[in-house]
């Protein structure tokens, strides 16, 4: 049994997937594996995301399938309507509107608040010493980083600032993502703690 997730980039492939992967073999005593399909951003997933869900979960391999589901950057994306403009007003918003697009009970939408990096943002010792200690203030509610200054350029600006370097979004990621806690970045991230344990509800219940 798997699940198949739509990612809109490669640090949701090569880095949130394996972490995810990471949560439930902890957590299931029959592992579930975790087939990624990525698009190239976030427009082409949701053009395209109807179309394969429906490819998946009709297709020859659908009783292999627990869900399809989508997990997109709250930040990022330019759908919106004009009268939502919280986080919280965005997310009900775009989870219900995305989910009733693909219209198939085993598809389910989710969002990183306001990126995927807000959960390193939960762990600050993931990071370099330098740029680990800038970090304490954002990391007691890291989805509150929000879309002036979202996690990935807070983390652009201080590796550079501290480090000399440039933050490489995808083979950073990758390596931080190998070190993060789920347990640790559940805690402090509602939305993802929400996702992970639907994620296991569903496993749980696909495998009994």
């Amino acid at each position: 049994m798997k699940f198949v997730l739509f990612v809109e980039g490669h640090t949701e492939k090569k880095g949130v997937a394996p972490f995810l992967k990471r949560y439930l073999d902890e957590k299931l005593s029959v592992k579930v594996g975790i087939k990624t399909v990525r698009f190239e951003g976030w427009p082409e997933m949701v053009k395209d995301m109807s179309k394969k869900a429906w490819m998946y979960l009709e297709g020859p391999d659908r009783n292999d399938i627990i869900v399809v589901m989508g997990l997109l950057d709250l930040y990022g994306p330019t759908f919106y309507p004009q009268n939502t403009v919280t986080a919280s007003e965005r997310l009900a918003w775009a989870k219900n509107h995305l989910e009733n697009t693909v219209k198939h009970k085993r598809f389910k939408m989710f969002f990183a608040v306001h990126e995927v990096e807000a959960w390193l943002l939960s762990q600050p010792e993931v990071f370099p010493r330098e740029v680990g200690e800038e970090l304490d203030s954002e990391s007691k509610n890291p989805e509150e980083v929000n879309f002036e200054n979202p996690p990935s350029k807070r983390l652009e600006y201080l590796y550079l600032q501290k480090t000399g370097r440039n933050y490489k979004k995808v083979v950073y990621g990758s390596q931080l993502f190998s070190k993060l806690d789920p347990e640790m970045a559940a805690s402090k991230c509602p939305e993802l703690k929400k996702m992970i344990e639907c994620m296991l509800e569903m496993a749980n219940n696909a495998v009994l």
